[in-house]
């Protein structure tokens, strides 16, 4: 038998002199309210429209009633709230704050095209599922997945974010290089057994300065741990350079990435890779560092085997391995 709920208040026990009452005349409320504070970031930021800015919209714009900035936004908010599954927005699309998150005009959605899709301000599952799942080189022609995602330009992305951050170019940066295990619980693409994990993952590398990401790069674990990174660190190193010409950058890295930093040993950066030995160079604050000729072009040098082994044979001078 059904419920029947009669009462439209509840009377508890008073404080002093105030009443303590329950009712159920709020209104539209939320126990998301905390989005506004992620909202106001974004507008002193813009963190999202430089996000969005890096995907192509090649949709009919007479059809379109979702942007592709109120896409991301949507799903970023969402994520940043803690709804991380997809299926999460056939509820959600009705979320007139959610719909105020993302910009929408009219967050009740009364003001849709089609009498059906009224009372839904947002897009649904299926809409973000296309923007997530568009392939890199989809245009007009494609059938549903329209909008893809400029991957070279995310990378770039980060470093500009950082960049934004401090305006003041500072003396000294230090990044750290490291890659790390992301285990997998499934028949995931690109799946394997990595030895020192004892696990199946994936081996993604990534690249901080202090608490800031610089860059993350989601990578198979049948590789070596440093695979890749000299390729990354000297992109981002060349744009820093561009913006902080002065500024003193460090890298530090575990033994894992010693590849990476015998070769960054002729750059224009300062390497702490591992445990250095008693006649190391050491940098402003004592710490150990290996020195290397600040005239030395970016290029990558790694694709050649006889330069990696050769820049190996000095990095192992340098280090106590």
């Amino acid at each position: 038998m059904t419920t029947q709920c009669t009462t439209d208040r509840l009377t508890f026990q008073p404080l002093g002199r105030r009443e303590v009452v329950g009712a159920f005349d709020g209104g539209t409320i939320t126990s998301d309210a905390g989005g506004l504070l992620l909202r106001e970031v974004e507008r002193r930021t813009g963190i999202i429209r430089q996000f969005a800015a890096c995907f192509l919209d090649h949709r009919d714009p007479e059809l379109i009633e979702h942007r592709v900035e109120e896409l991301v936004g949507q799903r970023v908010y969402a994520l940043a709230l803690g709804y991380e599954d997809l299926n999460d927005h056939d509820r959600l699309r009705l979320d007139p704050l959610l719909a105020t998150l993302v910009g929408k005009e009219d967050p009740t959605g009364q003001d849709r095209r089609r009498e059906r899709d009224r009372g839904k301000p947002l897009a649904g599952k299926s809409t973000l599922n296309r923007l997530e799942l568009s392939p890199v080189g989809a245009d007009e022609q494609s059938r549903y997945k329209k909008i893809p995602a400029d991957t070279k330009r995310i990378e770039r992305l980060f470093v500009e974010f950082f960049l934004q951050a401090h305006p003041q170019p500072p003396e000294r940066i230090v990044l750290d290089l490291d890659a790390t295990d992301d285990p997998v619980h499934g028949e995931q693409l690109g799946r394997f057994f990595h030895g020192y994990y004892r696990e199946y993952c994936y081996l993604p590398l990534y690249i901080f300065c202090g608490h800031e990401l610089l860059g993350g790069w989601l990578r198979p674990s049948d590789i070596d741990a440093s695979a890749g990174a000299l390729k990354r660190v000297a992109a981002i190193v060349q744009r820093l350079r561009e913006v902080w010409p002065q500024v003193k950058i460090v890298l530090r890295c575990d033994d894992a990435c010693q590849p990476t930093a015998a070769v960054v040993l002729r750059r224009s950066l300062h390497a702490h890779a591992g445990a250095a030995s008693a006649g190391s160079a050491r940098d402003a604050d004592g710490r150990s560092a290996m020195r290397y000729d600040p005239a030395e072009a970016l290029e990558d040098r790694s694709s050649a085997p006889g330069d990696r082994a050769e820049d190996l044979g000095r990095l192992r001078g340098r280090l106590s391995l």
